[in-house]
């Protein structure tokens, strides 16, 4: 897969700009390695692109052993606000994370449409 890291970079940064409430994004592969991020800058790249596969790995078994099917999205619900996963193809996962203060709807709204403008970067 050709990857233009600036492009999706530039993406990434423009959904957390642009969206509020979101505190941060990372695209990363289903193996747990980052492809761009943009983050806060106590938050680790790294750990948090492999906690990201970690959790993307158990929801694909959750869902096959209880037949739901292949995992779209997952989503974390915390005292502190919100990390949302979702599938961008094969080869990437968006991770979203978001305050308390979001609107839950427009937070998956938001999360939709960026997902569609990354895989259209992807290809």
């Amino acid at each position: 897969m050709a990857i233009d890291a600036a492009k999706l970079q530039t993406a990434l940064h423009n959904f957390v700009s642009g969206t509020s409430d979101i505190e941060g994004v990372a695209l990363v592969t289903p193996d747990g390695l980052p492809i761009v991020a943009v983050l806060p800058s106590y938050m680790d790249e790294e750990r948090v692109s492999a906690m990201a596969a970690a959790l993307v790995s158990l929801g694909e078994r959750i869902g096959s052993e209880l037949l739901r099917g292949n995992v779209n999205q997952i989503a974390i619900d915390g005292e502190e606000g919100y990390c949302i996963l979702s599938n961008c193809g094969e080869e990437a996962v968006f991770l979203v994370l978001a305050t308390r203060m979001v609107k839950k709807g427009i937070l998956n709204l938001e999360v939709k449409r960026a997902v569609d403008e990354i895989q259209s970067l992807l290809m």
